[in-house]
Formats: structure tokens, sequence, C-alpha cells
């Protein structure tokens, strides 16, 4: 009885955040090994969860010591993230376990994080890693789940989320982020960091234990191809989720906690988590925008040649792009003929050394689509072979996999295309953990319900809720390629799938919004050339839009209802508001300028009739300083944009 308050003092510790908001406790329990709690400002936001690697012939670990709290304050560094640079300050301790392996903590003021080390040498065989988070009270839950329940690990990571008490949640897995709503403003969203040579997490909601738990890929023993694509999918697995090596790091995982929904999609814990750049000249990275004909279904008119995969319809999309400024152009699927799996040999259709070079000459790049598994059997031919001909990158698709296989084939990629200096467009692909830090030259990723969704989707498919729900969830994680810029727009009473001539639903406006909203980097105009010109007002404002910014601020917003974004790019500001389908009213701001400058604004809003034609907007310039205000009304799915330039 005497060394009992020893021992417990020996197992239990706590750790604060700097401004000693957030308290994180790390304590051993006999039956579920180490476990973790969460409390903000005294609220309860995680009881005692367990948090465990197992790792095959090794026992589970128990905690033999803590190092002592070490605080840390540095700045990162971030290109092409939402903004260039941001403060990192967190306090840290290690937890030593009896068998080897450690628990490294960190606690900021927004979040805490941890993940595992081993040490020793050979191989590890990694059974599971347990991670059951027992929530208290009941709380709502933000969840995509998998869209293949035959198969949950296998999909494209592209779905809208359910939103209901943990206790009536779905259990099939989902992806992450995941948030948990504890009501009046305060969130936390698990996300994770630096997943390398390992499977990544998913979730599954146990309603009668009131927890989440983490779910892994096991790692695949066998695979084949889809005849159409030559795309490797998985046909059986092992009994464990991954082979590590003996001495290395394991993932963070990540709990971003936020007290406002404005601070969700600034949050930059997944950023500052992840590895440094392993490039060391990035001045060959360019952001920009591109044009693309998938969307749009090659849908040009009024040309004097058969749209289609050709060499004419590419010629045509360059000169469309070099006329507006826009960087890029992109080649879809069809330019090789996609069952080959070789992506080495065009079509005949097809001259690309001709269409580089002339893109070339009108300073406009060219990217290619690919699939991953294809890029990767041929990755050191075709990065040399495309790079000397002068394409700029790959937009790779259709992974619908995150095991340890496929993250190693990731990496695999980053690497080749990096040593090529070819940048990288991932859909298909699971959510980002933050190797848009590593590998600077992925300048975005899908991993979004995004724009495609308008194609196939019936009317039952609410698109403005959805929009106006993962920026504050998703953009957490990194960037977006959401493909926006539809100008064929349509009320919720209008729209109706339509393949080749596809709509969006929601306002012009709303659709304008996206390329401010977003954190896009590398984005694409996703309407046909033909429609940007008959648009062309529209189209000016789009692609006078930056890619990258200065300074990221949500001005106001509700997830789930509505978001009010602005972006500093230089001496200039831009700022992009959504609504879902309730109209709303809205008074904006502009004290965000610097005092006693005046600027010109254009501010582009929904029209009068936009309720009932949702193609409807008007366009104003007006001259504002810090104290101007201008009510406006965005209508039904909605939205206005608007940029100041300083006089």
């Amino acid at each position: 009885m005497v060394f009992a308050p020893l021992t417990l003092t020996a197992k239990e510790k706590t750790l604060a955040s700097p401004d000693g908001k957030i308290i994180l406790t790390i304590s051993e329990n006999t039956d579920n090994g180490v476990e973790i709690s969460i409390s903000d400002a005294g609220k309860t936001l995680l009881n005692p969860s367990p948090v465990n690697l197992d790792i095959r012939d090794s026992k589970r670990g128990k905690i033999k010591s803590f190092s002592k709290v070490k605080t840390t304050d540095e700045m990162i560094t971030a290109p092409f993230h939402h903004t260039p640079e941001f403060q990192n300050l967190y306090n840290e301790l290690t937890a030593k376990l009896d068998n080897g392996q450690s628990i490294e903590f960190r606690v900021f003021n927004n979040g805490i994080a941890y993940r595992y080390t081993t040490q020793g040498k050979g191989e590890n065989i990694v059974d599971n890693e347990v991670i059951e988070l027992n929530l208290p009270d009941d709380p709502k839950v933000y969840l995509s789940h998998s869209t293949n329940e035959k198969n949950p690990v296998a999909m494209a990571f592209q779905n809208r989320y359910s939103v209901t008490p943990l206790s009536s949640a779905d259990p099939l897995l989902a992806f992450l982020p995941a948030t948990v709503d504890y009501g009046n403003g305060l969130k936390m969203t698990i996300l994770e960091s630096d997943v390398e040579s390992y499977p990544g997490m998913f979730v599954r909601a146990d309603s009668i234990s009131g927890k989440l738990k983490g779910v892994f890929a096991p790692y695949p023993s066998k695979t084949d191809y889809y005849r159409w694509r030559k795309q490797e999918f998985v046909t059986g697995t092992e009994d464990y989720i991954a082979r590590t090596q003996g001495e290395r790091t394991y993932p963070w995982r990540i709990f971003a906690i936020t007290g406002k929904d404005t601070e969700m999609p600034v949050n930059n814990l997944v950023y500052a988590l992840a590895s440094p750049s392993r490039i060391d000249d990035i001045s060959w990275v360019k952001p920009g925008k591109s044009a693309w004909e998938w969307w749009n279904d090659w849908g040009l008119r009024g040309v004097p040649f058969k749209a289609g995969i050709n060499n004419e319809t590419y010629r045509y999309f360059i000169d469309f792009a070099a006329k507006n400024g826009i960087e890029y152009v992109v080649l879809d699927e069809g330019w090789y003929v996609p069952e080959s799996g070789d992506m080495l040999t065009t079509i005949p259709e097809i001259d690309l050394p001709m269409l580089a070079a002339y893109a070339e000459e009108t300073g406009v790049g060219l990217w290619l689509w690919t699939v991953f598994n294809v890029l990767d059997s041929q990755l050191e031919e075709a990065c040399k072979k495309y790079s000397e001909m002068g394409i700029k990158g790959f937009k790779v698709d259709f992974l619908d996999r995150n095991d340890q296989a496929a993250v190693d084939m990731t990496y695999r990629i980053l690497e080749g295309a990096a040593k090529n200096n070819m940048m990288l467009d991932l859909h298909g692909f699971y959510t980002p953990t933050g190797f848009n830090r590593t590998y600077p030259n992925v300048v975005n990723y899908e991993s979004v319900f995004g724009m495609e969704e308008m194609k196939w989707s019936s009317p039952t498919v609410d698109m403005p809720e959805y929009d106006v729900t993962f920026p504050f969830i998703r953009l957490m994680a990194g960037p977006v390629d959401f493909t926006p810029g539809a100008m064929r727009n349509a009320t919720r009473q209008d729209y109706q799938p339509i393949y080749s001539n596809p709509l969006s639903q929601g306002t012009r406006t709303h659709q304008m919004a996206h390329y401010i909203v977003h954190d896009t980097p590398f984005t694409m105009l996703a309407d046909s050339p033909s429609n940007y010109i008959e648009n062309q007002e529209c189209t000016n404002f789009i692609t006078s839009v930056p890619s990258v910014f200065d300074e990221t601020r949500i001005l106001d917003g509700e997830l789930g209802e509505y978001i009010v974004t602005l972006r500093r790019d230089g001496d200039n500001w831009f700022i992009g508001g959504e609504t879902d389908w309730n109209p709303r009213d809205y008074t904006l701001d502009f004290s965000f300028l610097p005092e006693g400058e005046e600027y010109e604004v254009t501010l582009v809003t929904d029209g009068i009739n936009a309720d009932k034609q949702a193609e409807d907007y008007k366009f104003e310039t007006f001259k504002a300083n810090c104290k101007t205000r201008k009510p406006l009304r965005m209508a039904s799915g909605g939205g206005f944009v608007g940029k100041a330039k300083k006089i």
C-alpha cells in the first residue's frame, strides 16, 4: 500500500497543450494496455481508450517510464499549402514500453497526436494496431462510408457524409477524416499523417459500446487485373496488416480539436506532422489551372473537325488555354489504349510529341492521365520519356486501396516522378496524409465526392449541402481536386444527370466560389471551352483567381450550412461564399482590408432570378475600404465571389 501511489504515478501522466486548455492523459490498463483520454477546457472528449501496436511474437507493451516534457516552437515553411508558413507549437513527451516500443505524444493548442516507434533489426509483422475511441455522451458523428459493402477497403474514397448520433451510425467502414460533434461548436476530427510503408486507417462505428474503432486493410497476398484498364486489385490477403522494418516510426494518429467551425479548414496538423520535403529544388513545381476534356465529354461545338481524342481537339484545347491564361491541359483517359496497360504507346489519333511541342510554343503545359499500377510498372521509362518530351505531370488514377502494398506503390511513384521533375495529381486515391509536404510535386488529390458525380447522380443527391460540408472536414487533410467550373447550372427542381452535357447543382456563382473556397494548387476548368467562350465574363474571373495564396482565413460559416473564405495574394484579396439549398442574406464585411487603403472591388452575386434560373448572376464594381459593408443575398444553392484590388 505504501508503494501503490508511486506505481500509479509511474504508470500515468498528463500532458497539456501550450495554452493549458487541452489535456491528454496517458495511462495503463491491465486488460487494455496503454490508454489515452482527452479533455478540452474541462470537457471530456475521449474517455480512456486503448491504443496499442500488436506485433507478432511480442507481448503488448506496458509503460516503463516517461521522458521529460519538451516544448517545441518552430516555423514551418509550407509551399503550395493554404499558407506559405505557420507556427508549429507543441509540448511533447515519450512513453517507453517494456517490450522495446515507445510512443511519442504531442499536444498542440488545436489537437493532439501520437505515434509508435519500434527498435531492433530484422522485420516485424504487425498483426494489428488497436485504436478504440471511447466517446462520451453519444455525440453526433460525420462519417464518409465505403461505397463497397462487399469489400469495404476497396473503393475510390469518395462519398458524402452520414451525420447521425454515434448510437445509430452505420457500422460499415468509414474513411478518414471523421468528425465528432460535441455541440456548441466543439468538434474533434480524426486524421492521420506520415503514413509510409503502412496501411491507412478506417474507422468503424460500434453503436453498442459507443466507440469508433480503427480498422486497417490486411496485407495483400494475391492480386489480379481488371481487363478494361489493367487496374490491379486485391484477390487474397494475409492475416496481418503490415510487414515493417524493426527500427522505424509509425504513422501519426491525429485528433484535431476545434471550438469553431471556421477553424477547421485551416488546421495544419496533417501537414506539420508529415516528413519534411525530400526534394531539394522545387523551383520546377508550378501550380496552376488546367483545361480538361473528360467532364464535358470532349464537348466542343462550332468547330470544323470531329471532337474527340485526336490531335485537332487537343490543339483546340491548347489554343483555348493559351488565350485565357490557363497554364495546363490534361489528356485524360484514352490517349493510350487503357486495357493494354501500356502508357508508352499512344493511339494512332494522337501525335504526342507534336502536341507537346505545340503546347510549349504557346506557353501551355500538358499532363497525361494514367492508372497507378500501369505507371508503377513502367515508372522509369515513362517518367524519362515524357519528361524529356516536355510533359509536366501525370494525373494518376484508380488506386482504390490504402493497404501497405498500395502505399508502397504510391511512394515509388512519388519518388520516381520527383527525380524526373514531374508533378502529380492523385485520383481514385485515399485521403491525403501529408506527403504533399514530403514530396511537394504532389500538387493535388481527389479523395472527394466531386463534380464528376453530377454526370450520373440522381436528383436526390444533395450536392450544395456537401459543398458546404466537405471543405470544413476534408480540407483538414490537404488540398482537393474537386474539378469545378460548370457553366451549365441547375436549380434543385431542374437538375438531372446528363452524361455528355452535365449540369451542376446550384447557381453560377456557387460554382465560381469553388475556386476560392477550395485549396487547389492544381485544379480543372471542367466544362467545355465552348461554354467558357460563351460565358467569357465568368471565365475571366475564374482564371484571374490564383492557385496558391499568401494567406487564408475562413471569415464565416457553419458546417453543412454555408462557408465564406478569404484569401490574399500580395495586396489583392479574393473572397468566396457558398450556401446550401437554403437562401441566405449575408453582409460582406470588408474590415479585413488594411486601414487607410482604398480598393476596387469586383463582386459577382446571384442574379435576382437565380432561384429559378441558376445561371443568373450580377457583376458589379465599386470602391471599398475597411469600413465598407455590403449586403447581398445568396440564392438557394447560391453563393458569391469577389476580388479587391488595391488602388
